[in-house]
C-alpha cells in the first residue's frame, strides 16, 4: 500500500530532518506532497508554501512546533488523514485532541527511524 504523504514543515535546508524526510520517503516508493515556508524542491518534488488540495493522503508528517501548526488545523482535518506522524519537538496535545476527535490516529515517533525500521 502506497501510503500517500504530506510532509508539513519542509524546509530547504538540506541538513534539516523536514528536508531528509521527504528524501527518504521517496527513496522507499511513498508518494509526497510537501508544504513549508519558501517555494523550493527536493530532488524533484515541488515544495509549495500554501496548502493545497490533495485526495487520498494517508500520513500527515509533521515538522512545525507546535504553535506553528495552528494556522494548518483546519487544513490537516479537511485532508482526512489516517494518521498524523508527531515528529521530535512537534508535539502538541491541542492537534492530538482535535485528530482523535475526528478518527485520525496519532504516532509520536520520527519518520526516519520508523522508514529505516520498516514501521512507516
Amino acid at each position: 500500500m502506497n501510503k500517500k504523504t504530506l510532509v508539513l514543515g519542509v524546509s530547504p535546508n538540506p541538513l534539516k530532518y523536514s528536508h531528509k524526510a521527504v528524501k527518504r520517503l521517496l527513496e522507499n516508493g511513498i508518494e509526497v506532497h510537501a508544504v513549508g515556508k519558501y517555494v523550493t524542491t527536493v530532488d524533484d518534488l515541488e515544495v509549495k508554501n500554501e496548502p493545497y488540495p490533495i485526495d487520498g493522503i494517508h500520513t500527515i508528517a509533521l515538522y512545525l512546533n507546535a504553535q506553528n501548526q495552528k494556522e494548518y488545523y483546519d487544513y490537516i482535518l479537511s485532508l482526512k488523514p489516517q494518521r498524523i506522524v508527531f515528529n521530535p519537538g512537534t508535539y502538541n496535545d491541542e492537534l492530538i485532541k482535535l485528530a482523535k476527535d475526528n478518527g485520525i490516529k496519532v504516532v509520536e515517533d520520527c519518520v526516519l527511524v520508523m522508514l529505516r525500521s520498516g514501521d512507516y
